[in-house]
C-alpha cells in the first residue's frame, strides 16, 4: 500500500471571507475529487503502461497559507518498478492550483501549476517527479507522456484563449491600438518586416471590424496561460495587482480632479507640495487604495483621500542634486539608464541618416567647441587616443520622429551629449547638440549648448540638459527596460514551455527566472504600452512610442550583446582582457553598474557552468538533445524571427554555448532589469531630475521677439513650461512607486532552491556555493560604497549605488535582485 499527500491552493479571489472557502472545503470537496493515476517508469511484458488509479479524498486546510491537503492510497503491485509520472484528472467544475503532490517512498511531484476542470478539458494533467532527465535519458514508459504534455501546451494555432488553458503560442504585437474606440488610436503592428519586434503570447481574440490587421481590446486582463497568471493564488503577485490597483484606481482620480490637461507647475514650490501636503482626491468606494499604503495618506473628510507622494531619497538627501552637471553625467554611470552611454571612437562625429532627408550628416559639435571645453587637458587627438570622450546618442533614433511629434503638442530633437573623463575619474559635460530636420521649406535647425559663465546662457544649458533628459527617460523606459528585459524575454519563455518538457534540466534551470513575467507584459500591454496609455501620454514620442522601440530593436537589440561583459565592450565601456577579472577591462573604472553587475554575471556563469556541464558531460549531449535544438531554433526563428538570418546568433553545439545562452537569459531577468527597473523612484520620483517629457522648444529655436523676452525676464517659467504637466507628472509618479517597489515575499537570486536543484546532491551543492557568493557581494558593494576614492558612488550628498544588491527588504529600497521580471 502506497499513499500520498496532494497540497493545492484554492484561487484566493473566492476565499471571501475564508470561513467561506472553509465550508466550501468541508462540505463540496469531500466528495471524490481528484483521480490520480501513477505511471511506473517500466512497461509491462506486453509493452503497454504500468499504472495504478485511485481517488484523493480532502484531509485538512491551512488557514495560515490557504492551501488545502488531500489524502489518497494507492494499492501497488510489489513488479511496479520506480515511479515515474502521475496522471491528475480534477473533478470540480472550476481550476486547481496544485503545489505538489509527495508519496510516502519518498518521491516527489512538484507541480506549482493550475489543473484544469475535466469538464473544460477532458485530458488527464501530467506531471513527472523531481528527477531530470534529458530527453535520450527518458524511460521507456515516460516517453509518449514527455512528448503529449508538451503538444498540450503548444495548441495549433487556432481559436480564442480561454482563462483555464496552459497554451503557449507565438503571435505579433497587433494589439495595442484600438481602432473600434476611435481611427486615432490606431496603431501599427509590431513584428514583421515593417516594424521588427519580439514576438507575444497568442490570445486569440477577434480582430477588430475597424482594422483586420489589429486584434480587438478587452477592459480585463488579457489571456496569459494559466500557469503565468499568479493573480488568485500567489501574494508574491502584490506588483501586478498593486500596479493595476494604481492604474485603476489612482490614475483615473488625478485625472478627474485636473481640469486642465496642459496645466504645468507655475513654481518649483508647488512641486513640494506633493511631498509635503499630497493631492486630495475624491475617495473611491472600491476600495482599490487600500493596496497603496506610501501613496494614500488617509482621508481628509469621508468624501476625500489624500495621495501624498514620498521624498525620493536622491532628492532627501540633497535638494539641488538634479541641477548639477557632476550629477547629470553620474547618473549616466550610476543611475536607472547606465547601459547607454558609449566611448566616442571617431570624429566627426556622424549621422547615418539621409542628409536629402535630414539634413547634413555632420555634427555641429566640432573640434573647436571641444578643446575650449578641456582646454589646459589635452587636444581632441589626444582625448579620442586616452579614451577620454563619451557620449549619450539620440541622435538617429529620435531625429525621424522630431517632426511628427511636433503636431502632437511635444517637442522633440535628435540629440548628442558629449562629456570628458576627468583625472578624478568622474564624467564632466562638455556640449549638447539639438537637432531639428528641414521641415516646411525651413533648413536643419541644430544649435550646440555649452556649461556657460554667463545668466542667459547658463539658462540656455539648463533647458537643453532638461530636452536630454527627456529623450534619456523615453530610452530607458521603451528600450533599456521595456524592450530589452520585459519583451525580449517573453519569447524565451514561450519557447521554453513548448519545447522543453517538465523534466528537462534547462526548463528547471530556467523557470524561476520566468516567473510573473508574461502577466506583467500582459498588462503592460493592457495599459501602459497601449494606445494613449501611459507611457505615450507622459513621455515625448508620443504615439510613436513604440515605433520607437521597434526601431531600436531593428537597429540596436542582438542576442550576441545582452550578456553585461558584450554589452560593455559593444559600446566601447570595456575591453577584452583576460588577466582582468572577469576577462574585460573597463574604461571607466569607477562605473559603478558595470562593477557590480559584473559580480553578479560572473557568480551566474559559474552557478550555470556547474549545472550545465552535470547534465551535459560531453559536447555530443548538447548537440543531441533534440527538444534543446527546437528550443533555440525556436527562439531565433519564431521568437525573435524578425532578426532570425542575423549572422551572430550564438551557435548550440558545446556546453560553453549552452552555458553562455542560458547565463544571458539569466543576467537580463534578474540583474539587468533590476539596474533599470527598482531605482525608477528614487531616480525619476522627483522629475525635474528625469524629466519623461518636454513639451515646448528651446528658447532661442526661431524665437518671437515675445518669446525671447518672456524667456529673458523669468528663465525658471521657460523651464517650468518644458517640465510634464501636473496630471503627467502625478501619473508618472504614481506609477513609478509601484514599479520601484518589492513584494513582501519578493523571490531573490540565489534564495530559495528549487525542490527538482535540492533532489540532485550535485546540484544543491552548486547551488549552495551560488548562494554563497552572492551573499559575499553584499559585503563587497557595501565596502564600495564607502571607498572615497570611488566619485561616482561615495559623496557628499549621494545616493550609494546598491541596485545590484542581491537581495532586500520589501517596498521602495533601491536594492534587490528578484529572480524574474516580476513587475
Amino acid at each position: 500500500m502506497l499513499n500520498s499527500q496532494i497540497n493545492h491552493s484554492h484561487p484566493l479571489n473566492n476565499l471571501l471571507p475564508i470561513r467561506k472557502a472553509f465550508v466550501h472545503g468541508v462540505s463540496d470537496l469531500l466528495g471524490l475529487s481528484f483521480l490520480l493515476e501513477l505511471v511506473s517508469n517500466d512497461l509491462d511484458s506486453k509493452g503497454n503502461q504500468k499504472t495504478v488509479k485511485a481517488y484523493a479524498r480532502y484531509n485538512a486546510l491551512d488557514l495560515d497559507i490557504s492551501v488545502y491537503t488531500y489524502k489518497c492510497d494507492f494499492d501497488v503491485p510489489e513488479d511496479f518498478g520506480e515511479i515515474g509520472a502521475v496522471l491528475v484528472e480534477n473533478e470540480y467544475s472550476k481550476k486547481m492550483f496544485f503545489k505538489n503532490i509527495v508519496l510516502n517512498n519518498g518521491v516527489t511531484f512538484t507541480c506549482e501549476s493550475w489543473v484544469h476542470s475535466k469538464y473544460d478539458n477532458p485530458e488527464k494533467r501530467i506531471f513527472f517527479t523531481d528527477k531530470s532527465y534529458l530527453p535520450l535519458e527518458t524511460p521507456t514508459a515516460l516517453k509518449s507522456l514527455r512528448e503529449k504534455d508538451m503538444e498540450s501546451l503548444r495548441g495549433n494555432g487556432k481559436g480564442e484563449r480561454k482563462s483555464f488553458e496552459r497554451i503557449y503560442d507565438f503571435d505579433v504585437y497587433n494589439d495595442l491600438g484600438n481602432p473600434d474606440e476611435s481611427l486615432d488610436l490606431a496603431r501599427p503592428v509590431l513584428g514583421g518586416e515593417t516594424h521588427p519586434y519580439p514576438r507575444r503570447c497568442r490570445t486569440g481574440r477577434k480582430m477588430s471590424s475597424k482594422d483586420p490587421l489589429t486584434e480587438s481590446r478587452t477592459t480585463l486582463p488579457f489571456y496569459v496561460p494559466a500557469d503565468e497568471d499568479f493573480s488568485e493564488i500567489k501574494s508574491v503577485n502584490f506588483g501586478a495587482k498593486t500596479l493595476y490597483s494604481v492604474l485603476h484606481g489612482v490614475v483615473p482620480m488625478l485625472d478627474s480632479i485636473v481640469t486642465d490637461k496642459d496645466k504645468g507647475f507655475p513654481l518649483f514650490t508647488s512641486i513640494d507640495l506633493l511631498y509635503n501636503e499630497g493631492v486630495n482626491v475624491p475617495s473611491p468606494d472600491n476600495g482599490i487604495l487600500s493596496a497603496l499604503p506610501r501613496l494614500v495618506k488617509g482621508a481628509t473628510d469621508a468624501a476625500n483621500t489624500v495621495i501624498k507622494f514620498e521624498t525620493p531619497e536622491t532628492i532627501d538627501r540633497d535638494t539641488f542634486s538634479w541641477f548639477r552637471d557632476e550629477e547629470f553625467c553620474r547618473q549616466m554611470l550610476a543611475g536607472i539608464n547606465p547601459c547607454r552611454i558609449q566611448l566616442v571612437t571617431e570624429w566627426p562625429l556622424m549621422s547615418k541618416l539621409d542628409p536629402e532627408i535630414y539634413g547634413p550628416a555632420e555634427s555641429a559639435i566640432t573640434k573647436e567647441i571641444v578643446e575650449e571645453e578641456i582646454k589646459g587637458f589635452m587636444t581632441l587627438e589626444e582625448a579620442l587616443a586616452q579614451k577620454k570622450l563619451f557620449m549619450l546618442d539620440y541622435h538617429d533614433l529620435l531625429l525621424p520622429y522630431v517632426n511628427k511629434t511636433e503636431a502632437e503638442g511635444r517637442t522633440l530633437y535628435g540629440s548628442r551629449t558629449l562629456m570628458f573623463l576627468t583625472p578624478a575619474g568622474t564624467l564632466r559635460p562638455l556640449a549638447i547638440e539639438l537637432t531639428r530636420p528641414p521641415v516646411d521649406g525651413k533648413p536643419q535647425w541644430k544649435h550646440v549648448y555649452t556649461p556657460a559663465w554667463d545668466a542667459t546662457g547658463a539658462w540656455l544649458w539648463k533647458l537643453a540638459k532638461a530636452h536630454v533628459l527627456a529623450h534619456d527617460s523615453s530610452y530607458h523606459q521603451l528600450v533599456s527596460h521595456w524592450l530589452r528585459t520585459h519583451c525580449a524575454t517573453e519569447p524565451y519563455i514561450i519557447a521554453t514551455n513548448r519545447q522543453l518538457s517538465q523534466m528537462h534540466p534547462i526548463r528547471r534551470f530556467l523557470l524561476p527566472h520566468f516567473r510573473y513575467t508574461m502577466q506583467i507584459n500582459s498588462l503592460a500591454r493592457l495599459l501602459l504600452v497601449n494606445a494613449m496609455g501611459i507611457i505615450e501620454s507622459t513621455f515625448s514620442p508620443g504615439r510613436y512610442c513604440m515605433q520607437i522601440s521597434s526601431d531600436a530593436y531593428d537597429q540596436q537589440w542582438r542576442f550576441d550583446h545582452e550578456a553585461l561583459p558584450a554589452d560593455l565592450i559593444s559600446r566601447g565601456m570595456a575591453v577584452e582582457d583576460p588577466t582582468a577579472p572577469y576577462g574585460v577591462k573597463l574604461t571607466i573604472e569607477d562605473y559603478p553598474y558595470a562593477n557590480d553587475g559584473l559580480l553578479i554575471y560572473d557568480a551566474i556563469k559559474q552557478w550555470a557552468t556547474s549545472y550545465v556541464n552535470h547534465y551535459y558531460p560531453q559536447a555530443n549531449l548538447v548537440e543531441s538533445d533534440e527538444e534543446l535544438q527546437a528550443w533555440w531554433n525556436e527562439i531565433r526563428t519564431v521568437g525573435h524571427g524578425d532578426k532570425k538570418d542575423e549572422p551572430w546568433w550564438p551557435p548550440l553545439k558545446t556546453q560553453d554555448d549552452l552555458i553562455g545562452i542560458v547565463s544571458t537569459i539569466l543576467w537580463v531577468t534578474s540583474g539587468q532589469h533590476s539596474a533599470v527597473n527598482f531605482g525608477q523612484y528614487d531616480f525619476a520620483g522627483y522629475f525635474p531630475n528625469r524629466p519623461t517629457i518636454s513639451r515646448t522648444k528651446m528658447p532661442n529655436e526661431d524665437p518671437t521677439d515675445e518669446e525671447w523676452q518672456s524667456f529673458i525676464k523669468r528663465p525658471e517659467d521657460a523651464l517650468l513650461k518644458c517640465f510634464p504637466s501636473q496630471i503627467q507628472a502625478t501619473k508618472v509618479m504614481a506609477i513609478l512607486d509601484v514599479l520601484s517597489s518589492h513584494s513582501p515575499d519578493e523571490e531573490y537570486i540565489g534564495g530559495n532552491i528549487e525542490a527538482a536543484w535540492e533532489a540532485e546532491p550535485a546540484i544543491k551543492a552548486a547551488f549552495e556555493e551560488f548562494r554563497g557568493r552572492l551573499n559575499e557581494l553584499e559585503a563587497i558593494i557595501d565596502s564600495r560604497n564607502t571607498d572615497p576614492t570611488l566619485k561616482n558612488r561615495s559623496g557628499a550628498g549621494l545616493v550609494s549605488y546598491q541596485l545590484l544588491k542581491p537581495y532586500s527588504e520589501k517596498g521602495v529600497t533601491g536594492r534587490g535582485v528578484p529572480n524574474s521580471i516580476s513587475i
